[in-house]
């Protein structure tokens, strides 16, 4: 594929952008292969402006006739699956397989949205006193806008953009510079669904187009996903604003195996949720934490599936893993490695230097385990956001729980037994937004809502589902009375219902 430009979308036109670029690489390749536009100031308010315009026509129209709407863009997502799956291989350096899930994952909450009028429904009382009824609604804000990561360029946007609009706001979408072709073809898929022009919109960006969103007075709420120093961030700042904010932020996801979980059950979860994505994920699983005797066993089963581990780019047969999005993660990661062995703790399968053939150059990092962690090493505390496993040993599950506890993260977490009891207590007592029984990577589905606790989050609301239905929209109550015959003249002192 020929070097290639990707700019904006604004008012239902692309928009090529101007001189600032920042370039877009193969990972796989570790090569430049387009370059990405980064929008100024005066390409972000064209885009607020054209939401802002756009928002009295889209928000008046019935919740069915939105609904009717998203329902074509479902069937074009479904029929154009692959498009985008290629975009994230490409872009991204997902294995085909995995950036189809990605995809799947998005449709997900897309359908969701297309049952919006059930959501949108209000309350009503008749006769709450004499001669009044009252009720609730809730009505769209208005302008939102999407900062989202470069680990899923798909479904993250889709986290927020069809609740957005199918409750009647109007969004843009600031996507990651790192992997932004995904943004474009959602744009064009939105409007061949019949969204009209300025509904939805895209300005591609650094933090210079950041901010000048989080300032931007017509912009009503802004939704993030990405690392907690930055979400931490972009809620203050947008919350000084006046804006509503959900920022969700990093994870250090724990999975806890108990003596008396399946093994073989426990290594397939350990090896997908830690080196799915190459550890790209907010929901991956970071920290094996190995209760009683279970350690040695666990550690030797895992060190055998970890070296046969298959690394490759995202096309190759058998690939089971690609590389991570940049060089700098590569080095970062790679630092964090170094830096566990220095403070003490067992690399039982280094995954440094890692190279594919006829890929030489790309950004591989290979599959990773450490054995005798502590919770002092960095390896530990940090979100690494790449192929490595960390094993923890603790003495039983009050321990586990709280090392857990005690983590400044609170994202995702999981715990395999067969214990129906302590899976219970586990569940109950657990500081984490997000728990698995059995399950190693617990996202919910779209009829439920995302989000972590303690500095995975915030702001007061998960993101997609109910939560996303109250993000995106504001209660209003209304009393109504009409007046009759009997006048009783002015009351001065605060009515007596009755």
């Amino acid at each position: 594929m020929d070097h290639y430009r990707i700019g904006h979308y604004i008012d239902g036109a692309h928009v090529r952008g101007g001189e600032g670029t920042a370039p877009v690489y193969n990972p796989a390749l570790g090569s430049v292969i387009g370059d990405v536009a980064l929008a100024d100031e005066a390409e972000v308010n064209a885009a607020v402006a054209a939401a802002k315009h756009a928002f009295p026509a889209w928000s008046q129209l019935s919740a069915l006739a939105r609904s009717r709407t998203l329902f074509r863009l479902l069937a074009l997502l479904q029929a154009r699956r692959e498009d985008f799956a290629e975009a994230l291989v490409r872009e991204h350096g997902k294995t085909f397989d995995d950036a189809l899930g990605e995809v799947a994952r998005g449709i997900e909450i897309v359908e969701f949205a297309t049952g919006i009028t059930s959501q949108l429904k209000g309350d009503h009382s008749d006769q709450v006193a004499s001669g009044i009824d009252a009720w609730s609604m809730r009505q769209a804000l208005g302008v939102c806008v999407g900062i989202t990561p470069f680990n899923f360029p798909v479904m993250v946007p889709l986290w927020m953009i069809p609740v957005a609009l199918a409750c009647g706001n109007t969004f843009v979408l600031k996507p990651s510079e790192r992997d932004p072709s995904a943004s474009l073809l959602l744009a064009d898929l939105i409007a061949e669904a019949g969204v009209p022009a300025g509904v939805f919109n895209v300005v591609q960006g650094d933090r210079h187009a950041v901010d000048a969103l989080l300032a931007h007075p017509d912009v009503q709420a802004v939704s993030f996903v990405g690392s907690t120093p930055v979400a931490e961030y972009i809620h203050r700042t947008a919350s000084a604003n006046g804006k509503r904010v959900q920022a969700l932020g990093g994870a250090k996801n724990h999975l806890v195996v108990m003596p008396d979980a399946d093994l073989e059950q426990v290594c397939d979860a350990l090896m997908g949720a830690a080196f799915g994505a190459a550890g790209e994920r907010c929901m991956a699983i970071s920290v094996a934490v190995a209760v009683g005797d279970v350690a040695d066993t666990l550690v030797e089963r895992m060190r055998t599936r970890v070296l046969e581990l298959r690394v490759g780019e995202g096309h190759q047969n058998g690939a089971q893993m690609g590389p991570v999005v940049t060089k700098q993660a590569k080095a970062r990661i790679e630092g964090l490695i170094g830096a566990g062995v220095t403070e003490g703790a067992k690399l039982v399968v280094d995954g440094r230097g890692c190279t594919v053939a006829g890929y030489e150059n790309g950004f591989f990092v290979g599959a990773t385990l450490f054995d005798e962690v502590t919770p002092q090493m960095s390896v530990y505390r940090e979100e690494i956001f790449g192929p490595v496993l960390v094993v923890v040993r603790v003495a039983d599950i009050a321990a586990a729980l709280t090392l857990i506890n005690d983590h400044e993260y609170g994202n995702g977490v999981a715990l395999y037994t067969a214990d129906g009891g302590a899976a219970r207590a586990f569940v109950r007592g657990v500081q984490v937004g997000m728990v698995g029984v059995n399950v190693p990577l617990p996202v919910p589905m779209a009829f439920y809502s995302f989000g972590g606790w303690k500095r995975s989050l915030f702001g007061d609301h998960h993101v997609y589902g109910p939560e996303g239905v109250r993000f995106y929209t504001r209660q209003k109550a209304v009393m109504q009375r009409w007046p009759d015959s009997q006048r009783k003249g002015a009351e001065f002192s605060f009515p007596q219902l009755s």
